[in-house]
């Protein structure tokens, strides 16, 4: 005899099964939440990739993922230069609210520099959000925003919500196979220099592997292309390391890697669930007659569009137009965090105050303006930082607002405002003709320089 109790269950059970298979068809279930993986090129410049019309050499692969995706040619990094940058991705904030503003060093330079010594751990961070809404998350490749030299205290990989890494010198915890030394690179490191974006591949694709069946969120931050170029020994150019057959010989096979990923995750059965970004985190250096800046005005060290304006491209099949280019909307590094959490279905936390923009709409394509400012910073002071040479130097604040861009030194001094929509390269400031639009630009940038955080 069955009992009433369990009579009712079966019968509810039953129901439920009824509503599942309700016309014949399975209900839906939930959407499978896409992996993510962003690729953030280090020092690779706008004319770097024959697909933004780059002239260095063929980038085919690269340029295939272009095919299957978006290109986005007005995305901008954070910072003209790396621990700045790559802390405004993670964050989605202005890096130098969290006292970044150059490239992280030993404590004597940071200090002369007025920054901090590694990213605060009370920093929001894209990695602990993903990790939050059940993400497996890793980190491959470099870091660079604390650890390294003389800096000891530097927080964990896990602190910002890392579940494994494996990186370079620049790091609280640097993989040993690539650190045979104390220093950035070594002819006796186990992993060698021209092998090394080989191994964030390869670490990147055993990870999805390891979480088959959890959505997977991977910052793959490989140190090429920057310098000193250490091709395979077959393609060793006599004349070194900053030689530009050097840099073209690395160039071809970080895009070779990059056909690696793809064909990985093809072999995995991932591709199709796959958001990949691929970027750059600054402009070049060297830059080589201007070519690596697809003859942009500045390189890496300056806030010219050649030291910011990055290629961008954007993969999702099945979701994501293919073959399109986007030539109109406006992206900032800092959008990257809201826009890849809505797409994923994830809530930003309701306390996280972040200086981005939902730009989803556009990585799913649809153009739109972005209506909102843009902010950059580089040179505290002339102590601690490099410039560029000659036009390359800029001042050292700068604003995008629609078409208009301004820039200025912290003083004030130096006034330059552009036209962006008839004048990319910047030959022609027109502050003196725009005096309105200058004068309230200049007043925009001032407020929000004064407004960011200053070590104590």
């Amino acid at each position: 005899m069955i009992k009433p109790f369990l009579t009712l269950t079966l019968l509810v059970a039953a129901a439920m099964g009824s509503i599942h298979l309700l016309n014949g068809k399975p209900a839906s279930s939930p959407p499978v939440k896409p992996n993510i993986i962003i690729i953030l090129s280090d020092d690779l410049g706008y004319g770097d990739i024959s697909s933004f019309g780059g002239k260095v050499l063929p980038t085919p692969n690269i340029d295939r993922l272009a095919e299957s995706g978006m290109k986005i040619t007005r995305y901008y990094s954070a910072a003209p230069i790396c621990s700045p940058s790559r802390a405004g991705i993670l964050t989605g904030m202005y890096p130098g609210r969290w006292n970044f503003a150059t490239y992280l060093d030993n404590k004597k330079h940071n200090r002369e520099a007025e920054q901090t010594d590694f990213l605060d751990t009370a920093a929001p961070t894209m990695a602990r959000m993903f990790k939050n809404a059940g993400y497996a998350t890793g980190h491959f490749g470099k870091w660079h925003m604390g650890g390294g030299r003389d800096v000891k205290d530097a927080p964990g990989f896990e602190q910002y919500g890392f579940d494994a890494h494996a990186s370079t010198y620049e790091s609280p915890d640097p993989d040993p196979l690539l650190t045979a030394t104390d220093w950035i690179w070594s002819d006796k490191d186990s992993i060698k220099r021209w092998n090394r974006t080989q191994y964030f591949v390869d670490k990147t694709l055993a990870f999805m592997q390891q979480h088959k069946g959890q959505p997977c969120f991977i910052n793959l931050w490989p140190d090429d292309v920057h310098t000193p170029w250490v091709p395979q020994p077959d393609d060793e150019a006599p004349s070194g390391p900053q030689s530009e057959v050097a840099f073209k010989n690395v160039l071809k096979e970080y895009d070779v890697q990059i056909g690696r990923l793809a064909e990985g995750l093809k072999r995995i059965g991932e591709d199709k669930n796959t958001i990949i970004i691929f970027t750059s985190d600054n402009g070049p250096l060297p830059s080589f007659r201007g070519s690596r800046a697809a003859d942009l005005r500045g390189t890496k060290l300056s806030l010219y569009e050649g030291g910011i304006r990055m290629p961008f491209i954007v993969s999702w099949p099945g979701h994501i137009p293919a073959g399109r280019s986007d030539e109109t909307s406006e992206v900032h590094a800092t959008d990257l965090l809201p826009s890849l959490l809505h797409i994923a279905g994830i809530k930003v936390p309701a306390d996280y105050k972040g200086d981005g923009k939902d730009r989803s709409g556009v990585f799913l394509g649809k153009p739109s303006e972005r209506g909102k400012d843009m902010y950059w910073e580089y040179g505290r002071n002339d102590i601690a930082y490099k410039y560029p040479g000659a036009k390359d130097k800029s001042p050292s604040l700068a604003m995008r607002s629609g078409k208009w861009k301004l820039l200025m030194n912290a003083d004030g001094s130096d006034v330059q405002l552009y036209n962006m929509d008839k004048d990319r390269n910047e030959t022609t400031n027109v502050a003196a003709s725009e005096v309105a639009v200058a004068a309230g630009l200049k007043s925009k940038l001032t407020v929000w320089w004064r407004g960011l955080p200053r070590l104590k």
